[in-house]
């Protein structure tokens, strides 16, 4: 069996902040499926992003490393399209799309009284306009059968004083989710969201490189004592975008390791 066979056979995803972490997971555990175009977003880190892209085409599949900054709007988001549409065209001949996973978003530690205007604009353009307005561009080119999945967190069903504005970015991204999948489902397109809980990526490397910072992590972990890994999310995400889960639709799939059960 070659690597560019299997359950992702022929679909074209687009996977936002992918550069690293949980998205780079998730691209890549796409084109272990075999998926045979993949867009790889990122923000600055163009270096990762390229190194994405050749372990994608490793596998077997093909890939372009796509750079926007989504905390500048609008603008970023059709910088994006823009680009994620040139490239399928030229590669696919024409624009078509299968797996849309909404993956970027940006997660200051700010508490209330001093998260400023200026961050509060960017956590909203990243995680929520920017998964909105390429969700919109998207749609006329998603094919029946296709899959968005938008990551969420486990914060928007557990308090994080430390996390206010991200959480409330990312509790309305769910509610955009469940009032898109009725709009989808007569396309056999399905929306659902995965809430990952406390995960060992680059973004919380330094965090939990303090033994005391780790350990209050896995404490609220108890179901397995640890931090998630990029790979316990992917795979979750996976599964939720391919054929199994085709009978799955507004849904908030919660992948966080039994975050304080």
């Amino acid at each position: 069996m070659s690597t560019n066979e299997g359950k992702f056979n022929g679909k074209i995803a687009l996977v936002t902040g992918a550069s690293r972490g949980i998205g780079a997971e998730i691209a890549k555990k796409l084109a272990a499926g075999g998926a045979e175009f993949i867009g790889v977003h990122y923000a600055s880190n163009r270096d990762a992003a390229l190194k994405v892209v050749e372990e994608i085409k490793a596998l077997g599949s093909k890939a372009i490393a796509l750079e926007a900054e989504l905390t500048t709007g609008i603008s970023g988001v059709k910088k994006l399209w823009a680009a994620f549409e040139d490239a399928v065209r030229s590669e696919i001949g024409s624009v078509q799309l299968d797996i849309l996973i909404n993956n970027a978003g940006i997660a200051p530690g700010n508490p209330f009284e001093e998260t400023s205007i200026e961050t509060f604009e960017d956590v909203i353009n990243v995680n929520l306009k920017a998964p909105y307005f390429i969700t919109q561009a998207a749609s006329p080119y998603i094919r029946s059968g296709g899959r968005i999945i938008n990551i969420s967190t486990g914060y928007t069903r557990v308090a994080s004083p430390n996390a206010t504005i991200y959480a409330a970015s990312k509790g309305a991204l769910e509610t955009f989710t469940l009032a898109l999948a009725p709009h989808f489902a007569s396309k056999g397109i399905t929306v659902n969201a995965v809430r990952p809980g406390v995960t060992d990526t680059d973004m919380n490397k330094d965090w939990l490189a303090d033994p005391e910072a780790r350990a209050a992590a896995a404490s609220i972990m108890p179901a397995f004592g640890r931090a998630g890994t990029t790979e316990d999310v992917a795979d979750v995400v996976a599964f939720v975008a391919s054929e199994e889960a085709r009978w799955i639709t507004g849904q908030f799939i919660d992948a966080s390791g039994g975050t304080r059960l």
